[in-house]
C-alpha cells in the first residue's frame, strides 16, 4: 500500500452513511480506581480516571477522542466495551444498555464491538502462530467452521496487506508495522460493528504511521465501521475522523465536527492543545500556548473547571461552577463558562 501524507486534505465528509443513526450512546461515564490503605484495607480516596462523561457515535460515522496523556482516553474506551468494568453511567449500543448485561449476555456483544490495541507486540500472544491469533475469536464464537476458517484469515491477511503463507509465523517475525495488522485483523475476525481504535499508531515509526491510518481508513469506508479513534495528533485525527472529542483529567472539554474544532477552537484546552500541534508548512507560524504546570492528580482534581489550573483565562467563578457541556453552534459543545475569550 502507497503511504498518503496525513497531514493531507482530509476524505470528503458528505459521503458518510446514516450519521443520523445512533449506533452507541454514552451516558454520565465513570470509571473510578479506589485506593486503599489502613488495617482493614478500606477504600480512603478514588482515582477518579474518566468522570461523568457523555456523547454519542453515529453509526459509520468515525469520532477522534483526545487530550494528554492521564486525561482518561484509553480508560474510557476500555470502560465503553466493558474491557473494564465502568463505576457508574450507562452504554447504549444499538439500543441496549450493555452495563446491565451478565457476562454470559454480554459474549453476544463481543461480537460486535471490538479493540485494535496501542502496542501491537504486547497485545499479541508470542506463543501463538498468526492463524490461531486471528481463529481464536472465531472458534469462540463458533465461525467459519473447518477450512473456512483457513479461508477466512487468509482472507482477513490479504485484506490488511500481509500474505496467506504468514499465518504459520509467530510474532516476533514481524515488523511492528505488521504486527499492528495482524492486529486489526483479528478485530475483523468476527466481523464487528464498531471498534476501538486505542492510539493504534502511536507506538509505530512515522514512516508506517500513514499506512496504518490509511488502512484503517480504507477499512472503514469498506465495511461501514464505527470508529472511536483515540490518538494524541491532532492531524491523524482530523485527517480520518468526522468529529472531535477533546477530554481532560476524565471529563469533556469541547466537542465539534473535525474540520470546525481545528479552525475554530471554542475551549481554552483545545486552543493549546492546537497551539502545540506542528503544521507541515514551514511558512506558517503558530504562536505556541505554554500549558504551566503538570496535569492535576486525578485523586484530587480542582474544583469547579478541573482545566482552571492551567487556564490563562480562568476567573473567580472558575473555581465554583462545574462547567456542562453546551451547544454554542450547531454540532459544536464545549465545557467552559467563558464566551468572551474564544
Amino acid at each position: 500500500m502507497t503511504a498518503t501524507p496525513v497531514s493531507q486534505v482530509p476524505r470528503d465528509r458528505s459521503s458518510i452513511a446514516a450519521q443520523g443513526e445512533t449506533l452507541l450512546e454514552v451516558n454520565n461515564l465513570q470509571k473510578y480506581f479506589p485506593i486503599r490503605g489502613g488495617l482493614m484495607s478500606r477504600v480512603v480516596a478514588n482515582v477518579k480516571a474518566v468522570d461523568d462523561v457523555s456523547f454519542n457515535i453515529g453509526r459509520g460515522e468515525v469520532v477522534g477522542l483526545i487530550g494528554e496523556s492521564g486525561s482518561g482516553k484509553t480508560t474510557a474506551g476500555r470502560a465503553l466495551l466493558r474491557l473494564i468494568e465502568p463505576t457508574g453511567g450507562q452504554v447504549i449500543f444499538n439500543g441496549t444498555d450493555i452495563t446491565r448485561l451478565s457476562k454470559a449476555q454480554m459474549r453476544d456483544y463481543r461480537r460486535e464491538m471490538q479493540i485494535i490495541f496501542q502496542d501491537p507486540f504486547a497485545s499479541l500472544n508470542p506463543r501463538m502462530t498468526v492463524s490461531d491469533i486471528i481463529g481464536e475469536a472465531m472458534q469462540i464464537h463458533n465461525l467459519h467452521p473447518g477450512k473456512g476458517r483457513v479461508d477466512r484469515i487468509a482472507e482477513l491477511l490479504q485484506r490488511v496487506g500481509l500474505r496467506p503463507e504468514h499465518m504459520g509465523r509467530y510474532p516476533h517475525e514481524f515488523s511492528g508495522g505488521q504486527r499492528q495488522r495482524i492486529g486489526i485483523a483479528r478485530a475483523l475476525a468476527v466481523d464487528p460493528s464498531f471498534i476501538v481504535a486505542d492510539e493504534p499508531v502511536s507506538a509505530l515509526d512515522v514512516s508506517i504511521q500513514a499506512q496504518v491510518v490509511n488502512l484503517i481508513q480504507d477499512l472503514q469506508e469498506e465495511l461501514g465501521l464505527t470508529v472511536l479513534f483515540i490518538a494524541h495528533d491532532l492531524h491523524v485525527v482530523e485527517y480520518i475522523c468526522d468529529r472531535m472529542i477533546v477530554m481532560y483529567l476524565g471529563r469533556i472539554m469541547e466537542i465539534a465536527p473535525s474540520h470546525e474544532l481545528n479552525r475554530n477552537p471554542k475551549h481554552p484546552y483545545t486552543e493549546a492543545l492546537l497551539s502545540a500541534s506542528p503544521i507541515p508548512d514551514p511558512t506558517v507560524k503558530r504562536q505556541r500556548i505554554i500549558l504551566e504546570g503538570d496535569i492535576p492528580s486525578p485523586i484530587n482534581p480542582p474544583s469547579g473547571c478541573v482545566f482552571r489550573t492551567r487556564c490563562r483565562y480562568a476567573i473567580q467563578d472558575c473555581a465554583n461552577v462545574v462547567p456542562e457541556l453546551r451547544e454554542v453552534s450547531p454540532g459544536h459543545f464545549k465545557a467552559c463558562i467563558r464566551d468572551d475569550v474564544l
